[in-house]
């Protein structure tokens, strides 16, 4: 019988992230500080203004390209938070949670062979996605002395003449890393020099805690080069709606909205009309979810300088990113024996890419009683790591 599977797709590595999910689903009493989501509930107005459109019987395809509310609604919010400004009817795409405004942006840009620059560590599709596009992935390992943040020089360094496409993925997932506006007007002139383009997944933009998220659409030059991956599963609790948009020039966003259209039709009508109410009126939630995990940073941080152990201060997204080189062992070491002896899991860096090896990630998605729990837990077995070292 011939082989039904493409080698391409058997060749993709599963994600690392959902083995320890896996193994904790399965444990009794375990506590997992592994999920990239929110521990909110989608605030009841939007929850209200989904059930409405339900009893309204809103329930048939949308255009394409999502509700018109909807893509007026995001041109709006876009503007007031980040001074942002597309047009509605040319420029904004609704989709299925941001991972298909990734898939899609690079299917639609990439030719067979061309080059995507992928700084790592950072979120596990990115890689994966540009294979199945036919695209070349070249990674750039980001390093912790720099605060996990691409430099000018390290972005130079990797371009190619067959460099397309620029993943620029701030605020971070895994490590929390954020980019200023100085580092984004570092490196807008290697990209304009090079006549790069840009997909900026801006997914954590609204959960950053020195001061607002400065997006490169923001810089001189980059708006008609770059594709914005948005969404409102991170800052407005919303993971299960699965809904997203990407914003960017006409002429990408009509090729990104063939593909939408052949392999998605629209995004889920009921899930539009609730992000419509979201957008509009969400502020004040967002405001205030982005307090919760602030404190909750500010506590992990204070713990581990507590317990000696090394991390940067993250400024983004509800992760930090502490090293456990110390210990000697690898990172998924780290989190099996972690998993196993106190029950509770994190995510080897690792899972990341190979600059990620070192470190685990801990979200702080969590509620602070939970957290302070893990960490109590985590404390008692980084000494007992260390006795076992003669520390």
């Amino acid at each position: 019988m011939r082989n039904p599977l493409s080698e391409r797709t058997v060749g993709l590595k599963p994600s690392g992230i959902r083995k320890f999910f896996d193994i904790v689903s399965e444990m009794d009493d375990a506590i997992s500080l592994g999920v990239g989501e929110p521990d909110f509930d989608t605030p009841w107005h939007v929850r209200d203004e989904g059930i409405y459109s339900l009893e309204k019987g809103r329930t048939f395809y949308t255009s394409n390209a999502g509700l018109k509310e909807l893509k007026d609604e995001i041109v709006h919010y876009l503007d007031r938070r980040f001074g942002i400004r597309y047009h509605a009817g040319r420029e904004v795409l609704v989709t299925v949670g941001g991972s298909e405004a990734i898939d899609i942006a690079l299917r639609a840009m990439l030719n067979p062979g061309e080059e995507v620059l992928i700084p790592q560590p950072s979120y596990v599709s990115y890689e994966p996605c540009t294979i199945l596009a036919d695209g070349v992935p070249v990674i750039i390992n980001l390093k912790a002395e720099n605060e996990f943040r691409l430099t000018a020089a390290e972005l130079r360094e990797a371009i190619t003449d067959k460099t397309k496409v620029l993943i620029l993925p701030f605020p971070n997932n895994p490590t929390g890393a954020i980019m200023e506006r100085k580092d984004l007007e570092a490196i807008a002139e290697v990209i304009l020099e090079h006549d790069i383009f840009v997909i900026s997944d801006e997914i954590y933009g609204e959960l950053t805690y020195n001061g607002g998220h400065v997006s490169i659409v923001n810089i001189p030059g980059m708006q008609e080069r770059t594709v914005l991956i948005n969404g409102l599963s991170k800052s407005h609790a919303m993971t299960g709606w699965r809904l997203g948009y990407a914003c960017g020039p006409e002429q990408i966003i009509a090729q990104m909205l063939k593909i939408h259209q052949y392999a998605i039709m629209c995004a889920p009508t009921t899930s539009q009309y609730a992000a419509v109410d979201a957008l509009k009126n969400g502020d004040e939630d967002v405001s205030q979810m982005r307090e919760a995990y602030n404190q909750r940073r500010r506590y992990l941080l204070h713990a581990f300088r507590q317990m000696g152990l090394e991390c940067f201060e993250p400024y983004g997204a509800f992760y930090v990113f502490p090293s456990i080189q110390e210990f000697g062992m690898t990172s998924e070491e780290f989190a099996e024996r972690f998993l196993a002896e106190e029950k509770v899991a994190v995510v080897p860096g690792a899972a990341f890419g190979e600059s990620g090896e070192g470190f685990v990630r801990i979200s702080y998605a969590y509620s602070l009683e939970n957290l302070k729990v893990a960490i109590g837990k985590l404390e008692q077995f980084v000494e007992k790591l260390r006795r076992e070292r003669g520390k």
